[in-house]
């Protein structure tokens, strides 16, 4: 159906005789709703009662006639005008204008004829200070001049004569401005001053002459060139003009449009946008009068009604033809005219049709945009899903009629599941965008439902497992079905965690981490288990699960107990009496509270130290092993808190020599440790390795006198000689050469120990010239100082020829010499003289 901005009724056909119909043909109209009255050719003044009730299926309107006045037995009645603050019908008739009772259609006592009258208009707006009365303007007949009448009850006045140069030809009033249009040319006159414009020239047929009030002070002309003028009171255009047709004879106003009349058509012009936007075939065609919601248009034998149809229903039809930039175009326009909401709230209508119409052609990205600048309740796009209806609650009633839509989803939904599939990609975009928005919060519920069930319909884990895992709405009575029918178990587990639900959670998950369901979506749920309990603030569920954890993996397990948060940690006591069943997860608890934690107490450190025993008695893998010794090495290094002597019996015990020197080394027994690692171990490198770290960190003469032990451990046992060579040749520096040769077995020769002695020396020379390089440095640096220091004292001495020494006497004649504090001059060498 084409676009309609008006509604034809035809409200009344004259019956009359054959013979009579061209002596009783209607020649004007007025209306002041419901009263419709018409004056004909033969003098006669009817009046007709518009019913409300209009059957607009068949375009008939039911009227009822009422009076009829026979004013005359000739002439035609030429104009009608209603005044309803007095109840009066003003007709011109005879070139006389009567008074007539609106209502009885019988002569207003008082009012009198008013004589030689071409054309009149009654002026709508009156000023304030005239409340009480009407003001009329005339077109006398006779003189080429205008009135200015003071209609009241009983009386009617001539207030102001305005002379004019020309005949008027019609006339149009607003306030004090009356709009003439004369047999060539259009002016403006103004009541009050008698002053008068000039606008334009026109060269139409006296038929084709009108002048027409807009409203707000402005006119409309049937102007030069087929133009329809749009001039203000003050002679100013404020719009472009309006091209129409040749032979327009009337032209009303129903903003937001201009209804132009011609013989054979009427025609539709938008205000906003000066395109016609619809025509009406009206065969004979003779004038049309504007009402308050359209026009009336009258033939010969009929009155029609336009009327206007509601803006919100032409925007809808607009859309509907996708024709989205005209509605919002006519939305625009007609803004001023209406409330601030009234207005919001239709452009949000608006904006929402035009979003199904590039929904339902797929146009996915600008009907998004479209629902959410429309504020569109975004259960009416989960209501056009035929799967996603169950999301919704009982109690929501679609507000949408669109029973033409462009695609039945349910249609897709059955045979196309390749198109529908884009459907639901949108529906996606669309919720997600509106989650957590104002729109969104309105209906979370519904939204995060929908938002589930078609996460599960597409198979996106991704998204899915975002939306359970954060705070959400999700009913659990719809969801958990929808999880458990489609085998998404981990989600369903993070469902329940995220609705507080955490001992079902974890249980769900745990299920799947024992084999008894699948869920490829997480590959790792035994480690998002022990993540969860390790962040868990209740410690009843983490107490719950501690067991099944550990037994299940101890060193993934016990991070339960490590990597919970600095303020919510369990009792270590607590937690040591569990792990008492799980080794691995008690040494790795162990460790956390010393290198973590930062523990002094004995025990954790005596436990630990006994755990890494246990823990190397026990293993297999020789890499294990040697990573668990290096482990239990440190902390026998390190560690200031354990008790040596509760270490030291289970280390002796489990024949560990090398901790067992550490242990005798932190007892302060250094050469029986040492001799353990010589004689035990039957480690040179760890003995002598030894030495330098039970020496770190402390005098440096410990490391001398450590290494004079091992040699003489060495010396003792002739199967050492070559460990005790060796020794000697590894620590030149640290020997003294005379002290050594001292110690040595008399059977051994210079050239066994060479090497030795070549590096000991060595270094005894490097150590003098080393001593004086720096004696002679730091008396360099004493001498710039002094330098510097004469320099900054800024103090100058005069020697002139024969400037004599205070001491000797002799001349200066060198140029070195002292100034003793007195300024006194002196050979350097004179100097020990005054200073004895």
């Amino acid at each position: 159906m084409a676009f309609r901005a008006f509604k034809q009724t035809h409200i009344f056909e004259k019956q009359s005789a054959p013979k009579e119909k061209d002596k009783s043909s209607i020649q004007c109209i007025a209306c002041c709703d419901p009263h419709v009255y018409i004056g004909t050719k033969d003098a006669t003044v009817q009046h007709l009662i518009l019913s409300s009730s209009t059957d607009l299926g068949s375009g008939q309107s039911k009227t009822r006639e009422g009076r009829a006045r026979k004013l005359g037995s000739s002439n035609q009645v030429t104009q009608l005008r209603v005044v309803p603050l007095y109840n009066h019908l003003l007709v011109l008739w005879d070139r006389s204008i009567t008074a007539l009772n609106m209502f009885s259609l019988e002569p207003v006592p008082g009012l009198k004829k008013i004589q030689h009258v071409s054309l009149f208009e009654v002026c709508d707006s009156m000023p304030s200070a005239q409340a009480q009365c009407v003001e009329m303007v005339t077109s006398s007949s006779c003189r080429k001049l205008i009135r200015i009448h003071v209609v009241g009850v009983d009386r009617w006045d001539v207030v102001k004569e305005v002379p004019l140069l020309y005949d008027p030809r019609a006339l149009a009033v607003d306030g004090t401005i009356v709009c003439v249009a004369t047999s060539d040319r259009y002016l403006l006159c103004d009541i009050r001053t008698g002053s008068s414009q000039e606008l334009f020239p026109h060269n139409h047929s006296r038929q084709c002459v009108f002048v027409t009030s807009v409203g707000r002070g402005e006119f409309l002309l049937n102007g030069p060139e087929s133009l329809g003028m749009f001039v203000m009171k003050t002679g100013i255009c404020q719009r472009p003009p309006l091209q129409w047709p040749q032979e327009v004879l009337a032209a009303g106003v129903c903003f937001p449009y201009i209804l132009t009349l011609q013989p054979q058509v009427l025609s539709v012009y938008s205000m906003v946008d000066q395109q016609q936007k619809q025509t009406v075939s009206l065969t004979g065609a003779k004038g049309l009068l504007s009402t308050s919601d359209g026009v009336l248009v009258f033939t010969e034998r009929d009155i029609f009604s336009l009327r206007l149809v509601p803006i919100e229903e032409q925007i809808q039809a607009l859309v509907r033809h996708e024709r989205n930039e005209e509605a919002l175009l006519l939305l625009d326009g007609v803004q001023g005219h209406c409330p601030l909401d009234s207005y919001k709230e239709l452009l949000k209508a608006i904006t929402c049709l035009a979003g199904f119409v590039h929904f339902y052609q797929e146009g996915f990205s600008e009907a998004k945009d479209l629902f959410i600048t429309g504020e569109l309740d975004p259960r009416e796009i989960i209501h056009l899903y035929p799967d996603m209806q169950s999301c919704l609650s009982e109690d929501f009633q679609s507000q949408l009629d669109q029973p033409n839509k462009g695609r039945d989803l349910q249609v897709l939904w059955q045979g196309d599941r390749s198109t529908f599939h884009h459907y639901l990609a949108f529906l996606g975009d669309f919720l997600r965008a509106v989650k957590g928005t104002e729109l969104g919060l309105r209906c979370s519920k519904e939204v995060d439902c929908a938002l589930l069930r078609l996460y599960v319909e597409l198979g996106d884990s991704e998204n899915l497992q975002q939306l359970v895992a954060l705070a959400n709405e999700c009913r659990l009575d719809h969801c958990v079905p929808v999880l458990e029918q489609h085998n998404r178990l981990f989600a369903l587990g993070s469902l329940y965690q995220s609705h507080g639900n955490l001992i079902d959670a974890i249980k769900t998950w745990v299920k799947i981490a024992d084999g008894f369901h699948k869920d490829p979506s997480c590959s790792d749920v035994y480690g998002h288990i022990v993540r969860t309990l390790s962040q868990l603030q209740d410690k009843d569920v983490v107490w719950t699960f501690s067991d099944w954890t550990l037994q299940k993996n101890q060193e993934i397990g016990v991070q339960i107990f490590i990597k919970r948060p600095p303020d919510d940690r369990f009792e270590t006591q607590d937690v040591l009496a569990l792990l008492e069943k799980y080794p691995l997860a008690m040494l790795l608890y162990l460790e956390f509270l010393i290198y973590d934690l930062n523990s002094e107490e004995s025990r954790h450190h005596n436990r630990l130290a006994l755990a890494y025993v246990t823990e190397m008695l026990q293993e297999e893998e020789e890499a294990d092993l040697r990573k668990t010794r290096g482990k239990l090495q440190q902390l026998l290094w390190e560690s200031k808190f354990y008790d040596v002597s509760t270490v030291y019996e289970r280390v002796k015990s489990a024949n560990l020599h090398m901790e067992e020197a550490i242990l005798l080394g932190r007892a302060g027994e250094h050469s029986q440790a040492l001799k353990v690692l010589v004689h035990q171990e039957g480690d040179f490198q760890a003995a002598e390795a030894f030495c330098c770290r039970a020496a770190q960190g402390r005098d440096p003469q410990l490391r001398q006198t450590l290494l004079l032990t091992l040699l003489q451990i060495y010396l003792s046992s002739e199967d050492l000689s070559s460990a005790a060579v060796d020794l000697l040749n590894h620590n030149p520096l640290v020997f003294a050469a005379e002290q050594i040769i001292q110690l040595l077995p008399d059977s051994w020769s210079v050239q066994l120990v060479s090497q030795f002695l070549v590096g000991s020396l060595r270094e005894t020379f490097h150590q003098r010239r080393m001593s004086r390089v720096q004696k002679a440095l730091g008396q360099a640096e004493l001498m710039r100082h002094k330098v510097i220091w004469m320099q900054a004292s800024k103090t100058t001495f005069r020697l002139d020829k024969g400037q004599k020494c205070k001491v000797c006497q002799r001349d200066l004649t060198e140029p070195q010499f002292v100034c003793n504090l007195h300024g006194d001059l002196m050979h350097t060498n004179c100097t020990d003289f005054t200073s004895s």
